[in-house]
């Protein structure tokens, strides 16, 4: 009994998003911005840094980010199965961000050039990249999945351009820019990212499945792939050397398939960027250093 109030135990000490510096030039629904310090106090809590840490499903990627920035790991891997944000990836790790930093600086924001832009087929994958971050900042709560509506209102009734920050996301691209050297990113299945690593002891995992599960809220509308066999992803993860973190909406279904595969659990309060308060539910193989 005392194991399991262990387990499901809250942290008291509550995390506002506004207060962490974001990295990523996305923005996402149910993004992690808000598992940043515990992100810190888990990888600063290991007796030297890992050798890697992989995020397989890196979507806005701000934990292999911060990892990066932060020296918390000697490597970061990044690994998304959809075209649209792996284009972004691509071009930030392997390819010319300079340019596509100043391409969104030089970017007319109207309605009209919003649509015209992303309207067109990509011909290459510096404009993909493009066009994805302006889908993302310009539709309605980041959402890239087909069917997502552009914003005409925006913050305080200024249209589409409330929500284009040229110079911030220019900024951000840039910085990404003098760490690149650190990251690793792969277009491809989340499951055989993990698999290549699980013998790894010196390896660690943030894992966070934007996928409809039990209580997940960023689900079926707002992303391209959203179907994961949950119960595969813990099974797998039994046989993993090295650590892991998953991260989901509180739910007691995971709580069951946590304690089945003999993992641990623990409650994480948060601000969304609404001051709204929300609790999200973190998962491991140890969390003694979260108590």
């Amino acid at each position: 009994m005392q194991l399991e109030l262990f387990r499901n135990k809250e942290t008291n000490k509550i995390v506002n998003v506004a207060s962490v510096p974001q990295r990523s030039p996305f923005r996402y629904p149910g993004g992690k911005t808000w598992f940043v310090p515990t992100l810190r106090r888990w990888l600063m809590s290991k007796s030297r840094a890992p050798e890697l840490l992989v995020e397989p499903f890196a979507g806005g990627g701000i934990v292999g980010l911060t990892a990066a920035f932060d020296n918390l790991a000697k490597k970061v891997l990044l690994v998304e199965l959809d075209e649209e944000v792996a284009a972004v990836w691509k071009i930030l790790v392997y390819g010319d961000y300079e340019k596509l930093a100043k391409k969104i600086l030089n970017f007319e924001m109207t309605l009209e050039n919003a649509k015209r832009t992303l309207e067109k087929k990509p011909r290459s994958t510096d404009e993909r990249a493009f066009q994805t971050i302006l889908r993302n900042r310009v539709s309605h709560g980041g959402i890239m999945a087909p069917g997502s509506g552009l914003i005409k209102n925006g913050e305080n009734g200024r249209g589409i351009s409330s929500r284009w920050y040229p110079e911030t996301l220019a900024k951000r691209i840039m910085s990404i820019g003098t760490i690149r050297s650190k990251l690793e990113f792969k277009q491809g299945d989340a499951f055989e990212a993990i698999e290549e690593f699980l013998d790894d002891k010196q390896t660690v995992y943030f894992v966070d499945p934007p996928y409809t599960a039990a209580g997940k809220r960023a689900g079926r509308r707002l992303y391209s792939h959203h179907e994961l066999d949950h119960e595969k992803l813990f099974s797998t993860f039994k046989k993993a050397k090295g650590d892991f973190i998953f991260t989901y909406d509180d739910s007691e279904e995971l709580k069951q398939l946590a304690q089945k595969n003999k993992f641990q659990t623990q409650l994480i309060p948060m601000k969304n960027t609404h001051h709204a308060k929300m609790t999200e539910l973190v998962i491991g193989k140890d969390l003694k250093w979260l108590s």
